[in-house]
């Protein structure tokens, strides 16, 4: 998947009026991502997005312990974004539920092992 292909979907599936608003969307989410994952795993899930994607994830220190709960992962989406929770939250299901179709199945799992349970909205297609 391309750049481009990537952010239009996001902007389809999220509403968004613009490729602009769906940039930046996807930016806060992967930043987020970035900032939650542990053990290289956001290096290796950004090896497999297009140029421009991948950075997010692989430039970020792990800064997890700013992440509790889902509330706080979306919360941190919309301060990234500088939009409220609702849209930070659908903003950030469109994302992933991108992510998911532009990485391989096995690393996606990777990734979703990573949360608890009470993040499975957010992965939800």
């Amino acid at each position: 998947m391309q750049y481009e292909e990537f952010i239009e979907r996001v902007q389809q599936r999220g509403g968004l009026t613009s490729f602009a608003e769906a940039e930046a969307a996807t930016q806060a989410t992967l930043a987020t991502l970035g900032e939650y994952l542990t053990e290289g795993e956001g290096p290796d899930l950004g090896a497999q997005l297009p140029q421009g994607l991948g950075e997010q994830l692989q430039q970020q220190p792990p800064e997890r312990s700013k992440i509790f709960s889902y509330n706080d992962f979306i919360q941190l989406v919309g301060d990234n974004e500088e939009v409220g929770f609702d849209k930070a939250e659908d903003h950030a299901r469109a994302v992933m539920s991108v992510l998911e179709e532009a990485v391989t199945e096995g690393e996606m799992q990777d990734v979703r092992r990573q949360f608890s349970s009470e993040f499975d909205p957010l992965f939800r297609k």
